[in-house]
C-alpha cells in the first residue's frame, strides 16, 4: 500500500503545476488529470488531499444532458425555422446508424439528468424506428430522478407510440399545439381541434405520463387581445403543468417571410405579453424564464440546464452542445450527416465569453442570477463590475438578496439590457 501511495504522490507532483494555472494546460492535459484524480479518488484522502477539490481548481463539470435532433416532418409549418425536412423512410434508417455511431463515439458515460428529443417531429417515427432511437438511449447512464422529454405532434399521440415512450423511461412529453384557433392554424399549415387534444392528454396520463408541456404562439398577424384570451383560457382548461409561449418572430427563409407576412406592431405584442404573465399567475403558474411558465415544482430541467450555462451534449443533424469548453454546432447538411461528418461550428471559448454566456443565458431567468456561485466560478466580484454597476444604477438590473436580475416590469424589454452586457469583461 505504501508503495501505491508513495507512486500517487510523484504523479500528483506533475498535476500541482497545471492545478496552478488551469489556463495555460492543454485541454487533453486537463482531461487526463481528471481522470487520473476521478480514478484514485478512494486513495487521495490517505495522503491528506480531498479529490473535490482538486476537480473544482481544474474547473471541472460533467455533460449534466442530452439533446438528440430529429429532423424529420410530415408537414412543414409556415413559421418554422429549425433544421428539418419532408420525411422519407429511406433516409431514416441511415440517420439512425449514423445517430448511433455519434453517440458511440461522444458520449463518456456521464451521469446524465435530462434528456430532451426534439426535431422536427420526433413522434413522426414508425414504431419500428422510434425501438431504433430507444436503442440509442438505452445506452444513457440516467440518474435515479431523470427527466426524459420527447416533443410530438397531437396526431401522433397514438396508444401504440405512448406505450413505447412509457417503456423506454420518457416521462415528460411537449406538444405544440400554438393556438385553437381555425384561422391561424390554416395559416401556420396545422390542423387540430380542442377535444383532440383533450383525447390526447387523457392517453398520455393513462399511461402516467401526467409532466406535460404545451407550446402557445401568439402574436400572429391578424389575431387579436380578444383571440388570445380564447386561446388561454382553452389551454388552461387542458390542465397541464407546464406552458411555453413564443412570441411569433417572422424569421429568413421560412414561408412567412417569403410571402412577405408582416410582424404586429410592438405595442399589441407587449400588451398580450404582459396579459399572459397575469392570466398565468392567476391560474397558479409560475413564471420561472422569460417564457416558460409552470405549476411549481415541474420547470423544465432540460432548458434550465441551458439557462444556467451548464454543459450538455448535443447528437444530431444540426444539433448543438456544450462540452469541454467548446459550443459547437453539427454540420446542417444531411448527406455530411450521413457519411459521418458530423462537425459543423466549433467555438472555443475564452474566460469573458464564458461570463457573457452565464449572464445572458441567466438573465433569461426570473429569478436572475446567483452572486456568490458566479463570484466562485469565475473568481470575480460581479457586483464590482463597472457596465453591472451602471445598470444597477439605471434600475434595469436589481440585486435581490443573492441574486441580481432584471426587474419584472422590464422583461419585456430585456434584450436592449442584456446587449450592455456583452462588453462584460
Amino acid at each position: 500500500m505504501q508503495e501505491e501511495l508513495d507512486k500517487l504522490k510523484k504523479n500528483l507532483d506533475i498535476i500541482a503545476p497545471i492545478l496552478d494555472d488551469p489556463k495555460k494546460a492543454k485541454t487533453n492535459t486537463i482531461k487526463k488529470s481528471i481522470k487520473y484524480i476521478k480514478e484514485n479518488s478512494i486513495l487521495l484522502p490517505l495522503i491528506g488531499i480531498e479529490p473535490n477539490e482538486y476537480l473544482e481548481k481544474l474547473n471541472y463539470a460533467e455533460a449534466k444532458a442530452i439533446y438528440i435532433h430529429i429532423p424529420f416532418c410530415k408537414s412543414l409549418c409556415t413559421y418554422c425555422d429549425f433544421s428539418k425536412m419532408y420525411y422519407f423512410q429511406k433516409y431514416s434508417k441511415k440517420y439512425f446508424d449514423s445517430l448511433s455511431k455519434e453517440f458511440n463515439q461522444r458520449y463518456n458515460g456521464e451521469e446524465i439528468e435530462t434528456v430532451y428529443i426534439g426535431g422536427g417531429t420526433p413522434s413522426i417515427l414508425k414504431p419500428e424506428e422510434l425501438k431504433k432511437l430507444f436503442k440509442i438511449t438505452s445506452k444513457i447512464n440516467l440518474k435515479k430522478d431523470y427527466e426524459f422529454t420527447i416533443e410530438c405532434n397531437i396526431d401522433d399521440i397514438v396508444e401504440e407510440k405512448v406505450k413505447i415512450f412509457k417503456e423506454n423511461k420518457i416521462n415528460r412529453v411537449s406538444i405544440g399545439i400554438q393556438t385553437f384557433n381555425k384561422k391561424t392554424l390554416k395559416k401556420m399549415n396545422r390542423s387540430h381541434d380542442y377535444n383532440e387534444v383533450l383525447e390526447k392528454i387523457e392517453l398520455l396520463k393513462k399511461y402516467e405520463i401526467d409532466n406535460i408541456n404545451i407550446d402557445l404562439i401568439y402574436a400572429f398577424p391578424g389575431t387579436t387581445i380578444e383571440d388570445l384570451k380564447k386561446d388561454l383560457n382553452l389551454f388552461f382548461s387542458l390542465n397541464v403543468k407546464h406552458i411555453s409561449t413564443y412570441s411569433l418572430m417572422i424569421e429568413p427563409h421560412t414561408m412567412l417571410y417569403i410571402n412577405k407576412v408582416k410582424n404586429i406592431k410592438e405595442e399589441l405584442d407587449c400588451e398580450m405579453y404582459n396579459l399572459i404573465c397575469l392570466e398565468m399567475k392567476k391560474h397558479g403558474y409560475n413564471h420561472y424564464e422569460v417564457s416558460n411558465f409552470s405549476i411549481p415544482g415541474y420547470e423544465s430541467k432540460h432548458n434550465l440546464t441551458y439557462w444556467n450555462n451548464e454543459e450538455y451534449y448535443g447528437f444530431g443533424l444540426s444539433a448543438s452542445g456544450y462540452i469541454d469548453n467548446i459550443r459547437y454546432t453539427n454540420t446542417l447538411s444531411m448527406d455530411k450527416y450521413l457519411a459521418n461528418e458530423f462537425d459543423g461550428v466549433k467555438e472555443e471559448l475564452t474566460l469573458k465569453d464564458k461570463m457573457v454566456y452565464e449572464l445572458i443565458l441567466g438573465m433569461r431567468k426570473i429569478n436572475g442570477i446567483n452572486i456568490l456561485n458566479f463570484n466562485s466560478k469565475y473568481n470575480r466580484s460581479l457586483l464590482e463590475n463597472e457596465i453591472i454597476k451602471e445598470l444597477v444604477k439605471k434600475g434595469n438590473l436589481i440585486v435581490d438578496e443573492n441574486y441580481l436580475k432584471i426587474p419584472y416590469n422590464k422583461i419585456y424589454v430585456q434584450n436592449e439590457i442584456l446587449e450592455e452586457l456583452l462588453d462584460y469583461e
